[in-house]
């Protein structure tokens, strides 16, 4: 059994600390209160994040536009860290995220994933004969 922080279970709810603590104390959340924190069982808001809404159900809202829906051909974990390939069209599209992430998303080869890409510039290629 995993405990998790306020904070850490607000980020997994995608709530506001406070509103986690508010919950916790009104009841609608188990929590544990020891002395001035909150404790929450990380099994517990998983269920209760599947039993109230299907991932199905739950878009993907970011605030970056340029989302790239492909499929995992590749995933090689090394020590904290991990390559992801992505089949995006054509394409392939390799990222480079937390071990940690790997594990959380619940990733695996053959499942969907999104490239969420956020940047202030693009650069551009060309192949062949320039002149």
């Amino acid at each position: 059994m995993r405990t998790l922080s306020a904070e850490e279970a607000a980020e997994l709810l995608h709530l506001k600390v406070k509103r986690v603590q508010i919950l916790a104390r009104q009841g609608k959340l188990p929590a544990l209160r020891l002395g001035r924190k909150w404790l929450f069982r990380s099994d517990e808001l998983e269920q209760m994040l599947g039993a109230s809404v299907t991932a199905a159900e739950r878009p993907l809202e970011i605030s970056a536009r340029n989302r790239l829906k492909g499929t995992i051909t590749r995933l090689s974990i090394d020590g904290l860290m991990s390559e992801v390939e992505l089949a995006i069209g054509d394409q392939t599209l390799t990222a480079l995220i937390t071990r940690a992430s790997v594990e959380r998303l619940r990733l695996k080869v053959g499942g969907t994933a999104y490239a969420i890409i956020k940047s202030t510039e693009v650069m551009i290629g060309a192949e062949g004969d320039r002149s």
